[in-house]
Order: C-alpha cells, then structure tokens, then sequence
C-alpha cells in the first residue's frame, strides 16, 4: 500500500481510547467548508464518497448536516479508518456508512456500495489530499470521478492551490517548498493543470470559493458538450 500522506496522530495529538482522531484544521474550516458545497449537496439525494477522510471528523459533521445523503467515508491508513469508524459509531448516524480503504495510486481504484456496484454518486469530497500526494493521485482523482459521478454530480476539492503558475500568497509559496523539500513529488497544484485533468474526465470547473488561510473550494461537474 502506497504512503502518501500525513498520517494523524503521528506528529499530532493522539488518538482517544476508542480510536477517534482530531485533526486541528477540522476546527478551523469545517465552517468554511460547508459554506462552500452546501448549496448544492442540500438539495440533492444519493451518495457522496470522501476520499482521504483523515479523521472523519468532515464527513461525520456533513453527514449530520446532510441527511437526506448517504455518505461513504475512505483512507488508505489503518490508524485513519479506525478513527473514522469510531467517530461514526459515536455519531450514531444512520446516513453514515462504514470507511473503506481506497488507494487513489490506483488508476483503477473504485468504491463499493453494498450489492448495487454500478450506482453513480451525487457528489465526491477530497479534503486537503492533492498537495501531500504525488502528481498521478490527481489525476487518479479526476479519471475516477469522470468515471463515477452521474450526470449531475459535482468533485469538490479543497486545498492550497496555484492559479497560473503563480502562488495566491507569499505564505502559500513557502508551503510549498516545506512541501517539496519533505517530498519532491508533494507540492500545491496549479488550478489550470487540474483543469486539464477535468477536461479530460468531461469535467468543467465551475466554481472558485476563497477560504481562510489562502485555501481555496475548486467545483467541479459534467462538462457541456457542444453539439
């Protein structure tokens, strides 16, 4: 299994006795956050997968928000789908389904939803994931979303991200060379190269969302073909 990311609880707080994690971002932009893909995540029904779920602690909180969607948490580190489990088991949500492990090093990497394989999903959530991973995660991400979402459903990813080969701040550039010098394939992508990985899938960005500290919400859904 490929170990591409931060692992909680490693270099942070450790984990409850029941194996609950707590990631200090998840305070700060859960707000924020929400505020971003509410809009749309309320008014739909169906499935919404988390891909790199960390804690759990996004997709408990959205799942209770959203209850009319069934939300399927995933991670790749025994220590994150442990966490996730027990912060679901301590929500006691219904719409909260159990994490699955997910390797989005795997281009062929896919989700499973009980005895219906073939179901498409309303939306997927990818949260602070893209700059901490090599460059083919990416473009996984979009591959399996041009493969996965139905007709109506939407990518969000949140994240630091570069537009036009420029950093959005001086604090952003310095992120990202901490980032490279821990691991040259890390680094903040550019907006414009995610874009291309979007076209590709027959995806369209059609939304920006500033967040606090320099993050941004990128939103993505079914591109408009001209006919």
């Amino acid at each position: 299994m490929a170990k591409f990311v931060v692992e909680y609880g490693k270099d942070s707080k450790p984990s409850a006795a029941d194996g609950r994690l707590d990631g200090p971002a998840f305070h700060r932009n859960r707000e924020p956050i929400w505020s971003a893909i509410a809009a749309v995540l309320e008014a739909q029904n169906g499935d919404v997968l988390e891909l790199g779920s960390g804690t759990g602690q996004h997709v408990t909180e959205f799942a209770r928000r959203a209850p009319r969607l069934t939300w399927w948490p995933s991670d790749i580190y025994d220590s994150h789908l442990k966490s996730v489990a027990a912060w679901r088991a301590h929500s006691g949500l219904e719409n909260l389904r159990a994490p699955q492990r997910i390797d989005l090093t795997d281009p062929y990497w896919n989700w499973r939803a009980g005895e219906d394989a073939g179901r498409r999903l309303a939306a997927i959530l990818c949260i602070n994931v893209l700059h901490i991973s090599p460059w083919r995660v990416s473009q996984n991400l979009f591959s399996g979303a041009g493969r996965l979402l139905r007709p109506d459903g939407h990518l969000f990813v949140y994240g630091p991200f570069m537009r036009d080969g420029a950093h959005t701040a001086p604090s952003n550039a310095a992120f990202d060379a901490s980032l490279q010098a821990k691991n040259p394939e890390w680094g903040v992508r550019d907006i414009r190269d995610l874009r291309a990985l979007a076209d590709d899938a027959g995806l369209s960005l059609t939304e920006i969302t500033p967040m606090p500290a320099d993050n941004l919400v990128l939103a993505f859904a079914r591109a408009l073909r001209q006919h």
